[in-house]
């Protein structure tokens, strides 16, 4: 009975296993589905990031194709050929049932390229077009080793392409439309498989190039064009110069300064405005001066720093440098990258709020301020509510520190919550859906004006126009 008791709980704890294997895959396999298209790489940073994972199990979990479908060594499409080939020498029979084993071997072989398109985590979503684009297991292994986020996204792209032409098509009559929309999805068909031609398993010269490139500025930080040189594979210093290094740096994700490359985070390109409030969260600051003026920054130090920020600079296209500051304590020179007008920091701030996760207070308190600041400044609340900003920006960004003398400013922390409270953002809301009201009234009363040619004389009012209306609209429909 020990026996078989033990021989029971093993088969129930190996069912369980099963269970929590079988929901594991289902979790991963969910995720996978809901990531935007993007290179091997990150994916699978992001991976390991999410399950906890080291980075080279994250690849081996990613890395599912099943590998090539042989027997005896020989591919199934070229068995496939020589057994039919075979079949032309028999007769009744034996022919019947060597037909019957050649479909038999053909379905296994269906069903094993299923589940190598499904095994694509990046392609799997769209399996239903990228099944009419025609393929072959070869095609299927070299979408299996494409690592490049660019052009996935470019297959993908054609793949949806193609079946939003085939949507639109289907149900349609046959007509000019029903023969445009066919002519598309040919093209679509072309285009995808001069994408699938592109692409080349091992690296050009100028892939390995861009890699080593990366490697050297990720290994030494701060290195010159010509240490770059002096550390690249023989084959490729007689083949670079300074000035390629320098104009590949943009599309490497490499920054500059000072004639020294410093690589940027993968965040910085793939998402700029997440990459900009972590810097704001860590390194920046949001405030307001003593004169209720808003004012958003962020610091670095160093020549890193100072590459980092000339590239934000670049990208975002607003805000002010200030490069090579002396510090007070005399050490790394300080760089800020500043912003004083009100439309770039409403423009950074919308944008960045949402990634904000330390600093998205201070950011709603800039945001109430500049809209206070630019419609409601001759209300007899605005100067009042100023105030309360200011004390509201003091409070977020001092409040952790137990030593800070509030009332340096005036300012009572136990007013702190009725601040809060007393936002006018919803105010706004409704006095600028009122001002929109009014002002669609008007645009109704200035059309009938122009419909029955008033003179200025008769459109002297607001109330004059009103009148009109009544007379010509209520009356008559009346």
């Amino acid at each position: 009975m020990s026996e078989e008791g033990d021989k029971l709980r093993e088969l129930a704890a190996l069912k369980d296993r099963e269970e929590e294997i079988t929901i594991d895959l289902e979790t991963k396999s969910s995720w996978l589905s809901h990531q935007l298209i993007d290179s091997h790489e990150n994916i699978s940073k992001d991976f390991a990031k999410e399950f906890n994972l080291s980075l080279t199990d994250a690849k081996k979990q990613l890395d599912l194709f099943p590998g090539e479908y042989q027997i005896d060594g020989i591919d199934v499409p070229t068995l496939v050929k020589n057994l039919r080939k075979h079949r032309r020498t028999l007769k009744g029979e034996n022919k019947l049932a060597f037909t019957k084993g050649i479909t038999n071997l053909i379905n296994a072989y269906s069903d094993h390229l299923d589940d190598c398109v499904k095994s694509i985590y990046w392609l799997a979503p769209y399996e239903k077009p990228f099944r009419e684009m025609g393929f072959s297991e070869k095609d299927l292994f070299k979408l299996s080793k494409l690592e490049c986020g660019d052009k996935r996204q470019e297959l993908v792209d054609i793949l949806c392409k193609y079946w939003e032409n085939q949507l639109y098509r289907k149900g349609r009559p046959y007509n000019e439309k029903y023969s445009s929309l066919s002519k598309h999805m040919i093209n679509n068909k072309r285009e995808f498989k001069k994408c699938m031609k592109s692409i080349h398993l091992n690296p050009t010269l100028q892939e390995v190039l861009d890699d080593s490139i990366v490697k050297a500025v990720c290994d030494y930080p701060g290195i010159s064009a010509r240490q770059i040189i002096d550390i690249l594979p023989n084959k490729l210093q007689k083949r670079v110069s300074h000035n390629m290094i320098s104009k590949s740096a943009p599309r490497l994700n490499i920054a500059i300064a000072d004639e020294q490359y410093y690589k940027l985070p993968d965040l910085f390109k793939k998402d700029l405005y997440s990459y900009c409030a972590a810097f704001i969260d860590s390194d920046g600051y949001i405030t307001m001066d003593k004169s209720h003026n808003p004012r958003v920054g962020m610091v670095a130090t160093g020549n890193r720093g100072k590459a980092f920020l000339k590239e934000l600079h670049k990208s975002l296209g607003i805000g002010k440098l200030v490069l090579d500051e002396k510090s007070p304590q005399n050490t790394r020179p300080v760089n800020r990258l500043n912003f004083y007008s009100q439309n770039d920091i409403t423009e950074l701030l919308n944008k960045c709020r949402p990634h904000l996760r330390m600093k998205g207070a201070q950011a709603d308190v800039l945001t109430e301020l500049i809209r206070m600041k630019k419609s409601y400044k001759k209300t007899d609340w605005y100067k009042g509510r100023c105030g309360e900003l200011f004390n509201l920006m003091k409070w977020y960004n001092h409040s952790e520190n137990p030593n800070y003398d509030w009332l340096k400013y005036n300012i009572n922390v136990e007013d702190i919550s009725k601040y809060e409270s007393n936002c006018k953002m919803s105010m706004m809301d409704s006095l600028e859906g009122i001002k929109k009201d009014v002002d669609d009234a008007i645009d109704d009363l200035e059309e009938v004006a122009e419909e029955h040619d008033l003179t200025e004389e008769e459109w002297e009012s607001v109330d004059d126009a009103s009148d009109y209306l009544f007379e010509h609209k209520v009356k008559k429909n009346g």
